[in-house]
């Protein structure tokens, strides 16, 4: 295979013409394939063309949504981008499962955004310190032009302050900064103030004058928001009396549905192998939610799981207490969401995704996501102590293999009969298709 060099520049049909003489065997049915997911709207086209680098056509993924979704009194239907089977259908049936039951509560604890500058210094940190007290008032202006229409909206620099990390690396410190974005994710607006911080902090250290000329040697590593917002948190939780969950769905008493699932929830935070199980389940529902409203799945991911490790072992992003004849499901989790600026406002599925929603602010988008990451964590996990989770998920897997055999609506129909109490294969259903074939 040649290297090519300035693919870049290449025009989107030159770079299929590319992909497909050299990867794709000259496959003009691949080349048509890729061309037909282009969008017929040439304008609508060009917005997801801009998204991202090197775009050759578009990626789809199924938009699903739940109805009847009952969060704080208020009825929600929630838009959810997601190919996996089964999920929309879990967290629908626990949302109906908990309409009837006060639905789900949620509170958003705190939205604080963090970001550091990284740099190397090498002196004492009491000089160091005495400095950056002098200087702090000199650093926060430097940068107030950019935090001018943010403060406008009730947001800006929450506070800043230098950490000692020398333990960490030689010579190491920060500067630790603390943001309200309001309802913006703020990204742009944390990383051009940190860098206006780095340069006012090289200026600064560059000319003090109770340093010497190594001190004056200042070297800025870098400058950059963190994931990891551990202070921009929301709880969601449902709850009910256990004699309340009876349900002819659980097959069991609603004690002994209470206990079971209490204690599977109890594994998941003591084991780590279940654990990222039952989190990946959370995040089923989580992230369908962030790629649905144009938000930053792979920001919160990052930051859930580091929040689930924060005692210095991986657990359960859930809980669950069964006491005093009460049952009590929570999730408490960073979600550091936006509904203004960024994808959210130019992905045109996004902007449906938020007007569906009521056109949220960024905390009550928190509650909602964190809502049906509990509800998807509880459809899962009703169903492992119950049913298990095959029935349920091989049903809708049943589709997509009946999808890739092109089975016809007869044959659909035939299949979902003759599979309904039996277990699901793909082989056992292609050799069922076949068998249909043959007789016909």
């Amino acid at each position: 295979m040649n290297r090519i060099s300035g693919f870049s520049r290449l025009s989107k049909l030159e770079k299929i013409n590319y992909l497909v003489e050299n990867y794709l065997e000259n496959n003009q049915f691949s080349k048509n394939k890729i061309q037909s997911y282009w969008h017929d709207n040439a304008k609508e086209q060009q917005v997801f063309d801009d998204f991202s680098e090197n775009t050759v056509t578009n990626f789809y993924s199924p938009y699903g949504v739940v109805p009847n979704f009952l969060l704080n009194g208020k009825l929600h239907c929630i838009p959810m981008v997601i190919e996996e089977s089964s999920v929309v259908a879990a967290s629908a049936k626990a949302a109906k499962f908990w309409l009837d039951r006060g639905g789900f509560k949620a509170e958003v604890v705190s939205t604080t955004k963090v970001g550091q500058v990284h740099f190397i210094w090498s002196g004492q940190f009491e000089e160091l310190e005495k400095f950056f007290n002098e200087k702090k008032n000199e650093l926060i202006e430097a940068v107030s032009p950019l935090v001018q229409n943010m403060n406008k909206r009730g947001g800006g620099i929450k506070s800043v302050q230098l950490k000692n990390c020398t333990d960490l690396e030689t010579d190491y410190y920060q500067i630790h900064a603390e943001f309200e974005t309001c309802d913006a994710m703020g990204a742009n607006f944390i990383n051009s103030v940190l860098e206006g911080f780095g340069k006012k902090l090289e200026q600064l250290i560059n000319v003090e004058d109770s340093f010497d000329e190594a001190q004056r040697n200042v070297q800025i590593v870098m400058c950059i928001l963190s994931n990891y917002t551990p202070d921009c948190l929301v709880k969601c939780w449902v709850e009910a009396d256990v004699k309340d969950l009876a349900d002819k769905g659980l097959g069991m008493s609603g004690e002994d549905f209470a206990s079971k699932f209490a204690r599977a929830v109890r594994i998941a935070r003591a084991d780590v192998s279940r654990a990222v199980t039952h989190n990946k389940g959370i995040f089923n529902g989580i992230d369908a939610v962030i790629l649905a409203t144009g938000n930053d799945f792979r920001a919160i991911e990052a930051c859930g799981h580091a929040y689930a490790a924060r005692d210095g072992q991986y657990r359960s992003l859930t809980t669950c207490e069964v006491k005093d004849g009460k049952f009590k499901f929570e999730i408490e989790i960073p979600l550091s969401l936006g509904t203004i600026g960024g994808l959210t406002s130019l992905h045109p599925m996004a902007k449906i995704s938020l007007d569906m929603l009521g056109h949220p602010k960024a905390s009550e988008l928190m509650m909602i996501t964190a809502a049906i990451g509990l509800a998807q964590n509880f459809g899962a996990v009703r169903s492992l102590v119950t049913t298990g989770i095959q029935k349920g998920h091989m049903k809708m897997h049943l589709m997509n293999i009946l999808n890739h055999l092109e089975a016809n609506d007869e044959e659909r129909a035939l299949a979902k009969k003759e599979f309904d109490t039996k277990v699901i294969t793909f082989n056992g259903v292609r050799d069922y298709i076949a068998a249909l074939r043959n007789y016909q």
